[in-house]
């Protein structure tokens, strides 16, 4: 990922609302019709296409027009909810008046899903500066950002990690919050870390009742206890039983289900599953360790990335992409075989992999240097239920809904976050529901789970979280 080269800039699209939306009409919301229409050019294979937009006022789901997200594409059912859009409705006699039309609801959105299952997440806080709510918040690092995760603990709502890029020794992790009295974000920590972080996260722990720890993988998995004033290194794991070195990791995944239990991939073609410990000693209460539960190879060539399927119970079963350009699933219960799920037709290498949130059924990836985001059915595999391809360079990042099993958001170094809505599978994805253009080559993108309205990104050296 060319993500320590300079970066060009590009100008902020923003907040779609009232006089801003200078490319066509705003229209006043009848009662219980659609919230607002207007038309907007959208990009797609170096064409510029005009297309009627139809903003939805949802009661759940995914709420579009609200944030700094614009609306590019509407097509069949109303945002998704299964509803047909509804007749026009009339038009403000004054366009440039901003009123209601664009703006969201403040409704829990849990409710758009294409397909039965549950669902989860409550409604984001409002956040305020002024009387007044903020769409983008953003904090600038020192240093190029590439891994990034939200927490997850109900009494720390706006706080990430951060992960420096410097090409060399010498890195540093940072721990930032948004002070929601300034509406600002403020470090609140930094430790170094050894090499740039392929990946860090926190405990999946949404009632609070574990210890706070995060983990970093890069030449080691390591544990991280994080406190009020320091942060310490809990443990460090090796998968080398016969070496003090171990191959670098190049991604790892903490089981929501059991938060003692995590899988790491490594360019030697190996998966690893760890299982943490806590003890107590003196002096020290609830000790982390760790030690290998299971080892196995896992591809061919050097192994990308990892992740657990919430299928069956959603604590043994999980997959992996790889350099030999396929994507495999284990259960850690029948470890004497695995399934090929999916081949790159031209054997290009895939790096990373995302599982839908809502239904285990569906995972996405995509390949090196790829313009596309596979979406695969592991019902059907081998065989891409869709592609999206909107992107016009490489594709950097996936994350899917918390709260939604039918919307995914794409991030790529042609500066744009895409949100998607593929509900209409298995029928092509032509374009993207919502796109966001950022000051840079986004080289991360994480939805957070406990607090959907809420997309962080980041490019150069800034951090954005972005309200959907």
């Amino acid at each position: 990922m060319p993500i320590a080269r300079r970066f060009q800039k590009l100008q902020v699209q923003w907040p779609m609302r009232g006089s801003n939306c200078s490319k066509g009409r705003v229209w006043q919301p009848t009662a219980g019709a659609a919230a607002g229409v207007a038309w907007l050019p959208f990009e797609r294979a170096g064409r510029r296409l005009k297309r009627k937009v139809v903003v939805v006022r949802a009661e759940g789901g995914l709420k579009v027009g609200s944030g700094p997200f614009v609306v590019v594409c509407c097509r069949g059912p109303a945002s998704g909810l299964g509803r047909s859009c509804p007749p026009p409705p009339r038009l403000l006699s004054d366009p440039s008046v901003p009123g209601p039309a664009l703006r969201s609801t403040r409704a829990p959105p849990a409710a758009a899903r294409c397909r039965p299952g549950p669902h989860c997440g409550p409604a984001a806080a409002t956040m305020s500066l002024h009387g007044k709510r903020k769409e983008i918040y953003k904090y600038e690092a020192p240093w190029t950002v590439y891994a990034m995760n939200w927490s997850v603990r109900p009494d720390k709502r706006f706080r990430l990690a951060l992960g420096s890029f410097v090409e060399e020794y010498n890195n540093k992790v940072q721990l930032v919050g948004l002070d929601e009295e300034s509406s600002e974000f403020i470090c609140r920590n930094t430790f170094d870390h050894p090499y740039p972080t392929t990946k860090l996260m926190w405990i999946p722990d949404t009632k609070g009742v574990y210890p706070d720890l995060l983990a970093t993988s890069g030449d080691y998995l390591r544990v991280w206890r994080v406190g009020e004033t320091e942060t310490r290194l809990e443990c460090l794991l090796n998968n080398n039983k016969n070496s003090d070195f171990c191959a670098p990791l190049t991604s790892f995944d903490w089981n929501e289900v059991d938060p003692y239990l995590l899988g790491t991939s490594s360019i030697d073609t190996t998966c690893t599953i760890w299982g943490l410990e806590t003890g107590q000693v003196l002096g020290r209460v609830n000790l982390v360790s760790g030690h290998v539960k299971t080892q196995l190879i896992a591809h061919d060539k050097e192994v990308y990335d990892i992740a657990f399927s919430r299928a069956g119970g959603g604590r043994d079963m999980f997959a992996s992409v790889g350099a030999d350009g396929s994507v495999r699933m284990f259960d850690l219960r029948h470890l004497e075989h695995s399934t090929i799920i999916y081949e790159d037709p031209q054997h290009h290498p895939l790096l990373r992999l995302c599982w839908n949130k809502q239904d285990p059924n569906y995972l996405a990836t995509m390949a090196m240097d790829g313009m596309e985001v596979v979406i695969l059915d592991v019902r059907v595999p081998c065989t891409p239920v869709a592609r999206l391809n909107n992107h016009r360079a490489c594709v950097n990042g996936i994350a899917w809904a918390p709260h939604s099993s039918c919307h995914i958001c794409t991030a790529a170094d042609d500066h744009q976050a895409l949100i998607w809505d593929i509900q209409q599978m298995p029928r092509a994805i032509e374009d993207p529901i919502l796109a966001y253009t950022a000051e840079g080559e986004i080289n991360n993108v994480q939805w957070a789970s406990t607090q959907p309205d809420w997309i962080a990104i980041c490019y150069n050296n800034c951090l954005e979280i972005l309200r959907v």
